[in-house]
């Protein structure tokens, strides 16, 4: 027994080793967007809903970043497990370009029809060339912005979460202190509006995706480039980052008709959403997102050193902190959900619906405590396909589907959608609980590092 608590509290200090550079990058992260917010808010709200709209596509380079950073970090942590600096380089290396490739098309888009683009989802004109304006700065920095998230991942696989987090602090603030500047004309800046929010945007990506390339051509980190010479690293790289990407687009896309369900309860209601929404984000997003990333770099550096059974305890055990920790944080959204959600409105009925949305999403950290170590464990490995089934089964058949059956069908209103909203997480939580318990991940990591060792041997 005492061998057994030691094993779990050195896990739980390498994971807190780990986590607390990402948690301040990802604060820092919510910090910047509510900046934006603000000062939006203080132009015209059809300023906020300009940005908001453009928003929609603006979540393309996010999830496109995202699908090919989990690539990244996948084979990032088992080539630095196993010792293979070579091609672990050539793989970041190639997930770096293909990134930077992907982003040029998002550029183009964002100079020739940004405007049709936000005319598509119904706008009025002076919305839409709002929105276009801050789209097309968005969509330039594209390429960089891409690059910065798969080099961070990449970063972050060598067990390096402080350089990323550096990089990521000092772009937020140059994001943050431009977006003041040059969004309300401080000082000797002109005042741009919201194209200086979109500038602030784009010229902090373009740091951040800078930063990170030259600190990966320094010595100052691990990881170096390499010129990629191997079909099988890209293909690992697609096939482990196309699942993360269609499960990222998978939950944006459900917000739409969500969004629309919620809206035939009223606009207090939608809003009351949003405002539960953020609050959990603000109070758990660092927590389980740094869970999230530090489960793939740990499981997957010890399936890289040949060790799947203390990649199994690690994942397991890093589960169980976070479920403690993020049982704690629902504890305090449950307890203080009405002056919590009183910081973001008070219109009385807004507040009392937005209230009951942060007592469920309290509820439902318990839930988020086992599916994000858990599913970052399996994407450690290279199993990304078991996330990306959760979340889609999940949020048609719970999200959408148990909220509008319970809520419009069967007429419990409200109560048919918070319901939803809770199955929808624990659902997530009992298939990737099942595919961490009894899926082929070990293996699926164990073949990915055999067809690498056989190229390059």
């Amino acid at each position: 027994m005492a061998e057994f608590g030691g094993r779990v509290r050195s896990v739980w200090r390498r994971t807190l080793s780990l986590s607390w550079p990402i948690a301040i990058q990802q604060t820092f992260n919510t910090l910047m967007r509510t900046v934006d917010i603000i000062v939006t808010g203080l132009f015209s709200p059809a300023a906020v809903a300009a940005v908001g709209l453009a928003d929609l596509y603006a979540q393309l380079p996010l999830r496109i970043g995202l699908g090919l950073g989990t690539g990244a970090i996948a084979l990032s942590s088992q080539d630095t497990g196993r010792g293979a600096e070579a091609t672990r380089d050539r793989a970041i290396t190639q997930a770096l370009l293909i990134g930077f490739v992907a982003g040029i098309p998002l550029t183009i888009v964002g100079l020739t029809l940004s405007e049709p683009l936000i005319a598509l989802l119904g706008a009025e004109p002076g919305v839409v060339e709002m929105s276009g304006r801050y789209l097309t700065l968005v969509f330039a920095a594209a390429p960089m912005r891409i690059v910065g998230l798969v080099g961070a991942r990449s970063l972050q696989g060598t067990g390096d979460t402080r350089t990323p987090m550096l990089v990521n602090v000092g772009a937020n603030a140059i994001n943050i202190a431009a977006t003041i500047g040059l969004g309300l004309g401080l000082g000797v800046l002109p005042e741009l509006g919201i194209v200086g929010v979109g500038l602030g945007t784009a010229i902090s990506r373009t740091v951040e995706g800078g930063a990170i390339t030259a600190a990966i051509a320094t010595e100052r980190t691990d990881l170096s480039f390499a010129r990629p010479r191997s079909l099988t690293i890209t293909r690992q790289l697609v096939a482990v980052s196309l699942p993360n990407f269609a499960e990222g687009m998978s939950t944006s896309l459900a917000n739409f008709p969500f969004n629309a369900l919620l809206l035939t309860f009223g606009t207090d209601v939608t809003a009351a959403y949003h405002i539960g929404r953020r609050s959990y984000q603000q109070v758990s997003g660092p927590l389980y997102r740094s869970y999230s990333v530090a489960a793939s770099i740990v499981v997957g550096q010890e399936l890289g050193d040949g060790r799947p059974d203390d990649a199994r305890f690690s994942g397991l055990a890093m589960t169980a902190l976070s479920v403690l920790t993020l049982s704690l944080a629902g504890g305090v959204l449950i307890v203080g959900a009405s002056p919590i959600a009183g910081l973001f409105t008070d219109d009385p009925a807004t507040l009392e619906y937005a209230a009951t949305f942060t007592r469920v999403f309290g509820v439902s950290m318990f839930w988020f405590g086992f599916f994000f170590p858990l599913s970052g464990s399996l994407r450690g490995a290279g199993d990304t396909r078991t996330p990306f089934y959760a979340r889609l089964t999940g949020t048609v058949g719970f999200l959408l589907g148990c909220s509008y059956l319970v809520g419009v069908t069967f007429g419990y209103a409200l109560p048919g959608v918070y319901a939803g909203i809770v199955l929808n997480y624990a659902w997530w939580t009992v298939v990737v609980g099942a595919g961490f318990l009894w899926g082929d991940w070990a293996d699926t990591a164990a073949t990915m590092l055999s067809e690498r060792a056989s190229e390059t041997g």
